[in-house]
Formats: C-alpha cells, sequence, structure tokens
C-alpha cells in the first residue's frame, strides 16, 4: 500500500476514534475541562495525531496506547464518582474568593489568581462593582460563579407575588423549510393545523426558516428574508379583551336594570367572570 494512502486511512480512522472517545468520555464543552480532563484529552489527540502519519510505528501500538489511555479515563471517572475525596483531589474544588463584598486575597494568592481576572470574570456575569457581590467561588476550571447581594438581584415574579404560567420547551415544526412531523405529533398538531396558522400569517411553508410553538400552542416563525415583517400573534390579547369586555357589560347590565333580582343575576355573573379572569390571565399576557 502507498504510504500516503495509508496515511489518509490512518488519518480518518484516527478522527473517527477521537470522536466516539470524547463522546464516550468526556460529555461536556471544553470550557467545563478540568485541567486534568484537558491534559488527557491532549494526550489522547497527540497519540491518534502521531499514529496517522508516522507509518513506522505499527497502527497496533497506537492502539494500544489509546485503550490504554482510554482505560484510565475510565477509571479515574468511576473513581470520581465513588469518593468526594478523590474527586476533589484530581479535580480540585471551588475556592471563596469574595464574601460579603471582600475580596479574599489570601484565597486568591493560593491559586495564583490575579485581581485582573478577577474582575474580568466578574465582567462576564454583568457584574461591575465588588461591593454588590455577596458570595463569589473560583471553581476549578477557572470560571467564577456569583451570588449577588440580596438588594441587587433582578426581581422576579415571584419577589413581586405575580402568578405566572408554567413554561414547557417549544418544539420547531419547521426547519429550513421542511415540516417535522414529530413534533407537530409530540403537541397533538398536525400539517393542516400548521397551513393554516401560517396562512393566517400570510406566509408559505418553504419560506419559513424556523417555525416553533409554544406550550399554549402558538406559533412564531422566522422566514429567510429577514426585511419582511410578519404580523404579531393577536389570538391570545384578543381573547383577553373579550373576556374583560364580557366582564364589563355584566357590571354595565347591573347598573343599568331596575328589577333587583336581575341586578343580582348580572352582579354575580360579572364577579364570576372576574375571577374567571384572574385565574387565566397569566396564561394570556
Amino acid at each position: 500500500m502507498p504510504g500516503w494512502v495509508e496515511v489518509i486511512l490512518r488519518s480518518i480512522g484516527a478522527v473517527v476514534i477521537l470522536i466516539i472517545s470524547t463522546r464516550l468520555f468526556l460529555m461536556k464543552s471544553i470550557a467545563q475541562f478540568s485541567f486534568f480532563e484537558a491534559t488527557l484529552l491532549l494526550i489522547i489527540g497527540v497519540i491518534l495525531a502521531i499514529g496517522s502519519f508516522v507509518i513506522s510505528i505499527p497502527v497496533g501500538y497506537s492502539i494500544i496506547a489509546l485503550i490504554t489511555w482510554l482505560a484510565v479515563i475510565g477509571i479515574v471517572n468511576y473513581l470520581s464518582m465513588k469518593s468526594v475525596s478523590f474527586r476533589n483531589f484530581l479535580h480540585g474544588k471551588g475556592i471563596p474568593v469574595i464574601e460579603d463584598g471582600k475580596v479574599l486575597e489570601d484565597n486568591m494568592k493560593k491559586q495564583r489568581y490575579t485581581t485582573d481576572e478577577l474582575l474580568k470574570q466578574l465582567r462576564t456575569k454583568n457584574v461591575f462593582k465588588v461591593a454588590d457581590v455577596e458570595y463569589a467561588v473560583l471553581e476549578s476550571n477557572g470560571a467564577i460563579n456569583v451570588l449577588l447581594k440580596k438588594e441587587n438581584q433582578p426581581l422576579t415574579p415571584k419577589d413581586m407575588l405575580i402568578p405566572v404560567a408554567p413554561e414547557k420547551e417549544p418544539q420547531t415544526v419547521v426547519m429550513d423549510g421542511k415540516v417535522m412531523d414529530e413534533a407537530l405529533a409530540t403537541i397533538g398538531f398536525n400539517r393542516q393545523w400548521l397551513e393554516q396558522e401560517l396562512n393566517t400569517l400570510g406566509v408559505a411553508i418553504e419560506n419559513v426558516f424556523l417555525g416553533q410553538v409554544d406550550s399554549y400552542g402558538e406559533l412564531t416563525v422566522d422566514l429567510f428574508d429577514d426585511k419582511l415583517k410578519i404580523p404579531e400573534p393577536k389570538q391570545k390579547p384578543m381573547l383577553l379583551a373579550s373576556i374583560k369586555k364580557t366582564q364589563a357589560d355584566l357590571e354595565i347590565f347591573a347598573l343599568q336594570t331596575e328589577n333587583e333580582q336581575v341586578k343580582n343575576i348580572f352582579a354575580n355573573c360579572a364577579n364570576e367572570m372576574d375571577e374567571v379572569l384572574k385565574k387565566i390571565q397569566k396564561y394570556l399576557h
């Protein structure tokens, strides 16, 4: 076999093995790797690279070396899952660098972590003032996790006692102009429903780059042509407005009638409609 053909075949095999190896043992992004994991991945890459173009090395030797290193990774991962102390020894653990708005200089010195690096990491978390931080931890991969002081944390609906509707993952029903039938079936719809919704919006399926349906059955689309404007969905606002109008009409009828019995009926209906409005309002915003 010509040498160049062997190099090509070895290289293709190395790429396949690298993909399989990383998917089996390193199910995380590179940014999340510890120093140990990054070193292991580098060693595997070196073994595969050398084995792909140094044809004087038998393929069997490269495979034996690769299997040995993969076995080491498997054993290390198993021990890490079973033992907290081993995991902390190997990967390290989070080190606090800020407590109650004060930088812990001694901890930073031990980790050889500079003030510039700390401020840079804080800015990635949209934190520009150290005094706003209640607690910050330097993780083993070099990232900073930040807990803001209570008065500096953003308000949530829970803080304001505002009820919100539960949200589920939206289903992508159109991708690159093609209908995703499985996603449609998952949410209980079909192509006929999709075509009807798209006709309401005035667009054709082949013009849709991405179409998604939320947990309440509302379709939103993104077109290939970014210059085209799509009207905002109006079903929810119209339903909410209709319910409000019905409740207001009932109150007006109660005020207009002179019959006390009818007045009470209208007033009770208005109150019931008001209760309905309070319960479903969070779903229609």
